[in-house]
């Protein structure tokens, strides 16, 4: 018996390709988002469909939500996980705009996107839920990663909006936080990073080079000391079935040291905090 059917973005890797794994062992049939035919053989498997969806493209959202429609034959949706994103690193004084706004598309028009298009699916479902994956960084932003954090930021608002919403309809739209979780979406934003470091005028390396160091070298840290990807997935996976679901999950330690954190300091003692994590000096 299934429990019902769910679309997952970005499950090419990481987070993403974990919940497909996992909630397909819970009896889901999972659409396994992703952008490549490679990837889309890849992870095709018992009970996970891959689905060709590139969230920040109109036409590739439409067909794969008119793939889905026609494969669950009036079923609907039990959920949507929006996970594809991406991570922008570098000081906001010189990160070229074209950059600030792929982040924004991707990360935030894209769960837009994809969720306009997979709602009428939810509606026709039980009781369908939608999960996006934000971040801590939606909660306390660090620097040289500004545009990751605008972006998660703004799937915070997006998601507590929508949620209520959805409210009247019981459908429920919950966030999951992760802090350091080993993915590969560390590697990709430290080669992202480096690149528009190496594009960027030499005044950029001499006002923020130390701080961009630091913040490399525990991308570094993260893609290896990172909790495993599964423990976001179980969070996913209550939050599509639980009872009562919760509209935040902390996921990783330092996001359950960070959260509360960021309730109860002050803006000010948040930013010394910070840093002196960083090592962040002022000028002589």
């Amino acid at each position: 018996m299934s429990k019902g059917y769910v679309v997952i973005t970005g499950a090419s890797s990481g987070i993403g390709e974990a919940c497909a794994i996992h909630l397909a062992g819970l009896g889901f049939n999972v659409f396994a988002g992703v952008r490549k035919d490679a990837d889309a053989q890849r992870i095709a498997g018992p009970r996970i469909e891959p689905l060709i969806i590139d969230v920040a493209d109109d036409a590739s959202v439409a067909a794969a939500a008119e793939q889905v429609r026609g494969a669950v034959a009036g079923a609907g949706l039990a959920g949507l996980v929006n996970n594809a994103g991406i991570a922008v690193a570098g000081p906001l004084e010189f990160m070229p705009l074209g950059e600030f706004q792929r982040q924004l598309e991707v990360n935030v028009t894209g769960v837009l996107r994809s969720t306009q298009a997979m709602l009428p699916l939810i509606r026709q479902g039980s009781r369908g839920r939608i999960v996006n994956i934000s971040s801590i960084g939606g909660r306390v932003a660090a620097p040289m990663v500004g545009p990751y954090a605008a972006s998660k930021f703004a799937v915070e608002g997006l998601s507590d909006s929508l949620r209520r919403e959805l409210r009247p309809w019981g459908i429920h739209v919950a966030l999951i936080e992760p802090g350091a979780v080993a993915t590969p979406i560390w590697d990709k934003s430290i080669a992202a990073g480096d690149q528009i470091r190496a594009e960027s005028p030499p005044e950029a390396e001499r006002l923020y080079g130390e701080v961009i160091e630091a913040i490399r070298k525990q991308a570094q840290k993260n893609a290896v000391d990172g909790v495993p990807p599964k423990e976001a997935a179980e969070a996913v996976a209550h939050a599509l079935t639980a009872d009562k679901p919760k509209t935040r999950y902390l996921v990783g330690r330092d996001a359950k040291v960070r959260g509360p954190m960021a309730k109860l300091m002050p803006d000010r003692m948040m930013d010394a905090a910070i840093a002196r994590v960083l090592g962040q000096r002022k000028p002589d």
